[in-house]
């Protein structure tokens, strides 16, 4: 089953992460990962979230997702991804449509 990724992004400087999404982003093809949002106009509709700039990305698996973000790569980009900026994220199973 595919899995999405929620990011809730704060970006302190710019220009550093535009270096770490200038590298990341052929991280997560060659992953099997795609964006489907990334930083578009959102609106709270209940609650009291107060989302800052909201990222999704689809994975093949929740287990591709987790092989990505512990692993080697992904790792050594979020040291430059913390550096200048804090996010909050989930990753939530997608639902089997095949069957």
């Amino acid at each position: 089953m595919k899995a999405y990724v929620i990011f809730d992004v704060d970006i302190r400087d710019a220009d550093e992460y535009q270096i770490f999404m200038t590298r990341v982003k052929p991280a997560l093809a060659e992953a099997g990962a795609k964006y489907l949002a990334r930083g578009g106009p959102h609106r709270v509709h209940e609650g009291d979230w107060e989302p800052r700039r909201i990222v999704l990305i689809e994975f093949p698996s929740v287990a591709a997702w987790e092989g990505f973000y512990n692993g080697p790569t992904y790792q050594g980009l979020k040291t430059i991804r913390d550096a200048c900026s804090s996010a909050r994220l989930v990753c939530v199973e997608g639902l089997d449509t095949s069957v």
